[in-house]
């Protein structure tokens, strides 16, 4: 097992320090002028901890700390501006709602934190022919126009850091572009989305039902009124084709990732994972294997004693395999304010310092993109009882050339709705799928059939 990284929920507390670097950290000693577009939940939280450090004016002070000034928030800028004024940031940053202010000569870096595709694509776009530096906690602009966006700004000679994009404040994108930049790397998998994880973990822990766990979610302000991004696996597969680039250096399209909802999910499937030993997460996970990228986004049975089975609430967790570091791992809180915008600070910080500026590596190579792969799987079916059953279910399986390991059922539920659970051997997802497509015809199911793979 490789190093835990976790960061801190408020590393920022007692005043921002901006770490020394010897003579880069001299080269670097200009403050560098920001411009925050987006004044949201995360621009709130990045505008705090940028007020929070030393004032650029008193560089005496800040010497003296080993704090050489490094950011200087000059802009806020945001659609209806007047209204997202605040009394606790200097009187001396420009509000607009403008985005033609960020092009300003005097912008070193431009802070994209809008969301969505448009306009966020064609500012990003802008901001880098003018020469500014970009930080974008953007996972589906990265995940649908990164490779165009590195280009513009090798070209130009400027930074695109996104390492808030994946995970929040979990340091994975910088940890996969730096600090295992020396290994092969053939594997990612990871619990990538916080929502997912906390209606799973409510589902397990409280023994309620998928809607009530999702209503909870979006009282306590986890899930969007809208969850379909999350529970559909559509936000974990944007940040899965980003760690595929950055770690696998694998261009992939979000589109190309199979991907599958968590929302057929009730309490009664954690009772089975548990007599099976496993629990149920929704896991994303990318290998490169013979020139082939074998990717999903679905949830999956994982056994009790993996670190993505002690995963809780909505923290993410990233795994990734090396030919020769062998396995790291990366958990922390993967979303809300305070942690995406450490992300985003970093960022500004890497540029400021000149830490970035190897960061450039060759394009990432587009390879096929395949969602086959061969597991034990796990069918729970909900049936009107009546006898034959098992006969005919078994019986289409066989002739698909799918062995049963098990069969599974629990006491306590009524006739007219009897779930049970038939474990399979390993056999490839595309043979069980035509199989499946035969058991949905059986006409004492009350419930469309659950299939998860076992993770190994």
């Amino acid at each position: 097992m490789g190093m835990m990284s976790e960061n801190p929920r408020f590393p920022w507390q007692g005043g921002l320090r901006f770490a020394s670097h010897g003579p880069l950290a001299a080269r670097a000693a200009r403050p560098r002028n920001v411009a925050l577009v987006g004044f949201g939940t995360v621009g709130r939280s990045v505008a705090r901890i940028l007020s929070s450090a030393p004032s650029p004016s008193n560089e005496a002070q800040t010497a003296s700390l080993g704090t050489p000034p490094r950011l200087h928030l000059t802009h806020i800028i945001n659609r209806d501006v007047e209204r997202k004024r605040v009394d606790w940031l200097s009187s001396h940053i420009r509000w607009t709602d403008n985005f033609e202010d960020a092009l300003d000569d005097s912008v070193d870096i431009v802070v994209e934190l809008v969301g969505g595709l448009e306009p966020a694509r064609e500012w990003v776009r802008r901001a880098l022919l003018a020469g500014k530096s970009v930080v974008t906690a953007n996972k589906q602009l990265i995940a649908h126009h990164g490779a165009e966006l590195l280009e513009l700004a090798r070209r130009q000679g400027c930074q695109l850091a996104f390492g808030a994009s994946v995970a929040g404040g979990v340091p994975v994108v910088s940890g996969l572009q730096e600090g295992l930049a020396g290994d092969r790397l053939y594997k990612v998998c990871g619990i990538l989305n916080g929502t997912c994880n906390y209606i799973l973990s409510k589902i397990e822990g409280g023994g309620i039902g998928f809607a009530e766990a999702l209503g909870e979610a979006q009282q306590l302000g986890y899930a969007e009124s809208d969850p379909t991004d999350d529970v559909e696996g559509f936000d974990a597969r944007a940040k899965l084709a980003i760690l595929a680039r950055v770690g696998l250096n694998c261009e992939v399209s979000p589109g190309d990732i199979a991907c599958r909802s968590i929302a057929s999910l009730e309490a009664v499937d954690f009772l089975y994972a548990r007599d099976l030993g496993c629990t149920i997460r929704q896991i994303s996970c990318a290998e490169l294997k013979d020139g082939k990228l074998f990717a999903s986004v679905q949830p999956a049975l994982v056994p009790l004693a993996s670190p993505l089975a002690r995963v809780q609430g909505s923290q993410n967790l990233v795994m990734v395999t090396g030919e020769f570091g062998g396995e790291t791992v990366f958990s922390g809180h993967g979303a809300g304010g305070d942690p995406t915008a450490v992300a985003v600070v970093s960022d500004l910080m890497a540029i400021a310092e000149g830490r970035m500026n190897g960061w450039h590596s060759a394009p990432a190579q587009k390879v096929p993109v395949s969602s086959e792969f061969s597991s034990p799987h796990h069918l729970r079916f909900t049936v009107s009882d009546r006898p034959g059953i098992i006969a005919a279910v078994s019986g289409i399986l066989a002739k698909h050339g799918i062995s049963i390991e098990a069969v599974l059922q629990k006491p306590g539920y009524p006739k007219s709705r009897l779930p049970f659970v038939m474990t399979l051997e390993e056999c490839p997802n595309s043979l069980l799928e035509r199989a499946l497509g035969e058991l949905r015809g059986l006409d004492f199911l009350v419930e469309p059939i659950l299939s998860l793979p076992l993770l190994r």
